[in-house]
């Protein structure tokens, strides 16, 4: 297991970006990339099981820094996973909650349900009406980048489920997944808020791409 040498001249400012929520050892992205590119390369020969060890290891680790190891590891090998490693990915989600954890998270599940459609049911639906406000921004986004191959139903059944929630990281949540929809059926997006009563939020994100064209 990798143990990082922390670099202290970025821990404070690392720390107020995530308002003081974790600690960090002030690992940057960049920085920590390069350290565990051994360690994404020997990822790829472990077992499943091993893989989903290590994943729950670091991100059970105290430091930030480690929770985003844990899940570059599950991103790296998103192509093997199978229905059983996910389900642990979305455990995960309540845990160390924060919109940088949840989003990363959210990528791995969400690449998963593209390359396997026939666990989208069986995974979309631990979200929806979820008492933790994050499993259901992870409902709400989850399609995003399938383009014409997102579920409207679902993606409709989301935000209207979330409609009139004052939680920034929801509105957030609704206005991004419309703002990447629209890249896809403009005037579906354009229609779609129009019909509903949408958060000023939802709606100024949602409507940010249309502003460009």
């Amino acid at each position: 297991m990798i143990d990082f040498e922390a670099d202290n001249k970025n821990v404070e400012k690392m720390e107020a970006y995530m308002k003081n929520r974790f600690v960090f050892l002030g690992i940057r992205a960049p920085d920590r990339r390069k350290l565990i590119q051994g360690l994404m390369k020997e990822s790829k020969a472990w077992s499943l099981e091993e893989l989903t060890l290590q994943i729950l290891a670091y991100y059970s680790r105290n430091e930030r820094e480690y929770q985003y190891v844990a899940i570059d590891l599950a991103q790296k090998n998103v192509k093997r996973l199978t229905v059983n490693e996910v389900q642990v990915l979305i455990d995960l989600i309540p845990i160390k909650a924060w919109w940088d954890s949840v989003d990363s998270l959210r990528k791995v599940i969400s690449d998963f349900v593209k390359l396997h459609p026939e666990y989208f049911n069986l995974i979309s639906q631990q979200f929806e009406g979820h008492e933790d406000f994050w499993m259901r921004r992870v409902g709400i986004n989850l399609q995003l980048g399938y383009r014409e191959a997102t579920n409207l139903a679902y993606l409709t059944k989301m935000i209207m489920n979330d409609q009139i929630t004052d939680e920034f990281f929801i509105q957030k949540a609704i206005g991004w997944s419309l703002r990447e929809y629209a890249k896809t059926d403009m005037e579906w997006v354009k229609t779609f808020i129009k019909r509903h009563d949408l958060s000023k939020l939802a709606v100024r994100e949602g409507l940010k791409y249309l502003a460009t064209k």
